[in-house]
């Protein structure tokens, strides 16, 4: 059986190894890279879009640039090349009805994965974001 790792908000795993990469989200949202030459992966979980202060948060991992920039330096230390990676992108559920659906933080959240990953050129090759049919992005047919 292969090991299970639990990331959490905030957290990544990235491994040469086959492993399964679990966490629960909501309005959060985890990307997956994987670099098929190399067969590196990792995900990681992202609370917030953009970046984080660090004068005054000590959690960067928890803010978007933050997170997939540790994310994509970990694969490239293991071995993983920069330029090979293909995504996967889940979560960004719109959860509090209170809150307009544009001003959504899963709707944030998910925007910016997109542009990220589109950004670095990093190809999505799976997606599931939105829930409750609010953004959806269909990836590109291979």
């Amino acid at each position: 059986m292969k090991k299970a790792i639990s990331i959490h908000i905030g957290d990544m795993h990235a491994s040469r190894g086959s492993v399964i990469i679990e966490t629960t989200l909501g309005s959060c949202v985890a990307v997956c890279l994987y670099d098929p030459l190399e067969q590196i992966g990792g995900m990681n979980h992202i609370l917030l879009p953009g970046k984080a202060d660090l004068l005054h948060f000590d959690s960067a991992a928890r803010y978007g640039v933050n997170a997939m920039e540790l994310l994509i330096n970990r694969i490239m230390a293991i071995g993983g090349n920069r330029f090979q990676p293909v995504a996967k992108v889940f979560g960004g559920a719109y959860l509090l009805p209170s809150i307009s659906f544009e001003n959504g933080v899963g709707k944030k959240n998910a925007e910016f994965v997109v542009a990220f990953l589109k950004m670095e050129k990093i190809r999505i090759t799976g997606c599931d974001i939105g829930g409750h049919d609010i953004l959806r992005y269909d990836a590109p047919k291979d």
